[in-house]
C-alpha cells in the first residue's frame, strides 16, 4: 500500500476548486436546457471564441493550482517522472497507445453522446485551432485532475483508490451538459487515466494518451 502523500495545496484550496467545477456544471447544464448548446452547427466566430475560452479556462486552472501549490510543491512535481532515455520515451508512449485503446474498446459498446458534433471543427482555422485546444486539454486537465486532485484526494483520505475515483468524479461532473452517460463515461475515462498515473507515478503516459485522443476524436468524427 503507498503511503498518503502530504497536500500539496490547503483543504480551503481543494473545496474552492471543486465548487468552482460544481458551479460550471451547473452552469454547463442550464446552458443545455436552455438550447445555448445545441446540436445545430455553429458560425465560424462562435466556434473560435469557444474554442478560445476553453483554452483560457484550462491554463487558468493550471494558475490555480500553482498559486495554491507553490509553497508546497513545484508543478514538475506533480507530473513526476522523468526521461533520462529514449526508453523511457517509448515506455510512456507505449502505455498512452495501450491506454487509448482500452478506452476506446469500453467507449465502443457504450452508448453515444449528444450535442458534439457541433462543436467539433469543420474549417481550416478551426481546426488549426483545435490542435491547441487538445494540446491545452492533454497537459492541464492531465495536470489539474490526475496530478492535483488525485493527489489532494489521496492526502485527505489515505487512500489511493478513493482518490482516483474522487478525482474521476470531479472530472465528470463538468460534462454534465450533455447528459448523463457522458459523465459516466467520462467519470470512467478519469479513473482509467488515474489509475495510470498512479501506477506509473507520472502524468506522461496519461498527456500523451489525452491529447492523441482529443486530436483522433476529430478525425472520428470527420
Amino acid at each position: 500500500m503507498k503511503t498518503a502523500p502530504t497536500p500539496a495545496a490547503s483543504t480551503r484550496h481543494t473545496i474552492v476548486f471543486v465548487l468552482i467545477f460544481a458551479l460550471m456544471a451547473v452552469a454547463g447544464g442550464y446552458a443545455g436546457r436552455s438550447g445555448m448548446v445545441t446540436d445545430a452547427a455553429l458560425t465560424m466566430p462562435q466556434t473560435l471564441r469557444l474554442y478560445a475560452s476553453a483554452i483560457a479556462i484550462e491554463w487558468a486552472s493550471v494558475l490555480y493550482v500553482w498559486k495554491g501549490t507553490r509553497h508546497q510543491t513545484h508543478l514538475a512535481d506533480l507530473i513526476g517522472g522523468r526521461w533520462r532515455r529514449p526508453a523511457d520515451v517509448l515506455l510512456d508512449v507505449a502505455l498512452a497507445a495501450g491506454l487509448w485503446a482500452l478506452w476506446l474498446g469500453i467507449q465502443s459498446v457504450l452508448p453515444g453522446s449528444q450535442g458534439v458534433a457541433s462543436l467539433l471543427p469543420r474549417h481550416a482555422i478551426e481546426k488549426a485551432l483545435w490542435v491547441l485546444v487538445a494540446l491545452s486539454a492533454g497537459f492541464c486537465e492531465e495536470l489539474v485532475f490526475r496530478g492535483y486532485f488525485q493527489r489532494q484526494f489521496h492526502a485527505f483520505t489515505g487512500s489511493l483508490a478513493a482518490a482516483v475515483a474522487l478525482q474521476a468524479f470531479v472530472f465528470g461532473i463538468g460534462h454534465f451538459y450533455e447528459g448523463p452517460w457522458a459523465v459516466a463515461k467520462i467519470v470512467l475515462y478519469g479513473a482509467l487515466f488515474g489509475a495510470l498515473a498512479a501506477q506509473r507515478q507520472s502524468l506522461r503516459p496519461g498527456i500523451i494518451a489525452h491529447v492523441w485522443s482529443d486530436l483522433f476524436g476529430v478525425v472520428i468524427w470527420a
